[in-house]
């Protein structure tokens, strides 16, 4: 019991700045030497320290790597779709260097898209169309053609 009311006065005390040296000792113990500071000897510090900036440059690297792996893919879109091109795309490849290249799983979506496209430009693609379409109302398109072409024959010409 007086333990714990010795320590609150002293700790209320030091608060208004009475305590005196209490502070002081504080400021003397932290050392001044970041090694010291993390618990670590000097040749430690130094080592995590060297590990960190190789883990900044690897995560670097990998950043980089995939902003142009991103840039790659916008430029191939563009190309596809004829869009203009985009000067920071480029800079952002010509940085990464010549390794870029899509990932593969977009390289499969990009494969995929363009035998989609074929299929649709081929033969069987256009026949697969016209499977599709609606032959009755194309009938009908075609009667109501045909009538307005036929009374506008009659109109402008008087043998019929």
């Amino acid at each position: 019991m007086a333990f714990l009311m010795k320590s609150m006065l002293s700790n209320q005390v030091k608060n208004l700045g009475l305590g005196g040296g209490g502070e002081e000792s504080k400021e003397e113990s932290t050392p001044s030497d970041p090694a010291a500071a993390a618990g670590m000897t000097r040749e430690e510090y130094e080592e995590y320290q060297k590990q960190m900036v190789e883990e900044k440059m690897e995560r670097d690297a990998a950043f980089a790597q995939k902003k142009a792996e991103r840039a790659c893919l916008r430029v191939h879109l563009r190309e596809k779709y004829r869009l203009p091109k985009s000067e920071l795309d480029e800079n952002q490849i010509q940085m990464a260097g010549d390794d870029v290249g899509l990932p593969e799983d977009l390289q499969k979506m990009v494969a995929e898209d363009q035998e989609e496209e074929e299929d649709k430009d081929s033969i069987l693609g256009q026949l697969q169309n016209i499977q599709n379409m609606d032959v009755d109302a194309i009938k009908e398109k075609a009667q109501a053609t045909f009538t307005e072409i036929k009374q506008a024959a009659e109109q402008k010409c008087s043998v019929m």
